[in-house]
């Protein structure tokens, strides 16, 4: 018998945060190819450039998965979490801020190598974000990481699809996703980023079809795995593949497909739209916390379209609000 709802396993990040204009957007892009939007993968002496050039930011522990563990045990939900930090200032940063919501986090510290992982968060005044992202320890995350006690005792194991940018975190996932299934668990995984999709294509629609019961994309990303010009094409393309789709299309709200059922939850609109980042990652938090209580599929995407409204309307992919309110009414499906 599982006693975690959810394991995240993802990029352990430290993020930086900062507003930008369009202008110095479009000069990175022309500069270094930085995508507005999108997220792109730098190396130590670009990241120190960036750091140089932003300006005023503010700091705070991130990462998909970890994001959308965050929100999982601050609704009260039992989770824990894998992935790679070093055993530098940053790394006791983000394992405190993990720890400090009551998420188990013991994957063992990288010592002697690079740094911790830190990603650049560029909000432009349409509150889009576009992210430049150092991997550093993150990306030594490799098989021998996984506990399989730790993936045993989850109902969900909740995979990053940034992780797939290396080879050692590939081999992880599929460690992850071995185990799981031998325990009779289940396996979720996020497509993180339609940029991350193009890159990654052909492994991710194994996975989908193979490997994964749970699949989480926003519509620019499935579109993207399955190459269609409308959602609609792709959304009968998933329907066939994977045990359940959570798809979210802005303000257009979002689409669970699950064995022949079809469930449409409205969007949320913020009073304020101030930022993006962490959007996905909150309303998988809300829907995987339904999802392994009981709660049926409308109210589970319920939960993660409100969480979700939440996180875009202030800086940054957490909040210090008591989660636990986004929940009063909710009952379990009978």
């Amino acid at each position: 018998m599982t006693n975690t709802n959810v394991l995240g396993v993802g990029n352990a990040i430290v993020d930086v945060l900062t507003h930008a204009s369009e202008e110095f957007i479009a000069d990175q892009h022309a500069k270094y190819g930085m995508e507005k939007g999108g997220m792109m993968l730098i190396e130590t002496d670009r990241a120190t450039q960036l750091y140089g050039q932003i300006g005023q930011a503010t700091e705070m522990s991130g990462g998909s998965a970890a994001n959308t563990i965050a929100i999982i045990a601050g609704l009260g939900g039992s989770a824990s979490f894998i992935g790679k930090v070093a055993d530098d200032q940053l790394g006791d940063v983000f394992a405190h801020d993990l720890q400090s919501t009551a998420v188990q986090f013991t994957t063992p510290r990288l010592t002697g190598g690079v740094p911790t992982a830190r990603c650049f968060i560029l909000v432009t005044p349409d509150a889009q974000r576009t992210m430049n992202t150092y991997l550093g320890a993150a990306a030594q995350l490799n098989a021998d990481d996984i506990d399989e006690a730790v993936v045993a005792d989850a109902q969900v194991s909740y995979l990053e699809g940034y992780l797939f940018d290396k080879d050692a975190a590939k081999q992880a996932f599929r460690r992850v996703g071995e185990i799981a299934h031998k325990h009779g668990n289940e396996v979720a995984l996020s497509l993180s980023d339609s940029f991350c999709v193009e890159r990654h294509r052909a492994d991710f629609q194994d996975l989908v079809e193979n490997h994964i019961d749970i699949l989480f994309a926003n519509e620019q990303e499935i579109m993207a795995l399955y190459e269609t010009d409308t959602f609609e094409q792709a959304q009968d393309i998933i329907s066939g593949k994977c045990k359940l789709a959570a798809l979210t299309r802005g303000d257009k709200g979002s689409v669970i497909i699950s064995e022949g059922e079809t469930v449409s939850v409205s969007a949320v609109i913020p009073a304020q739209l101030e930022d993006t980042t962490g959007a996905g990652d909150a309303y998988a938090g809300g829907f995987l916390y339904g999802y392994t209580n009981g709660y049926s599929l409308k109210q589970s995407a319920e939960l993660g379209t409100v969480l979700a409204t939440e996180i875009i309307s202030h800086m940054g992919p957490r909040t210090d609000k008591d989660l636990k309110f986004f929940t009063e009414g909710l009952k379990k499906a009978s």
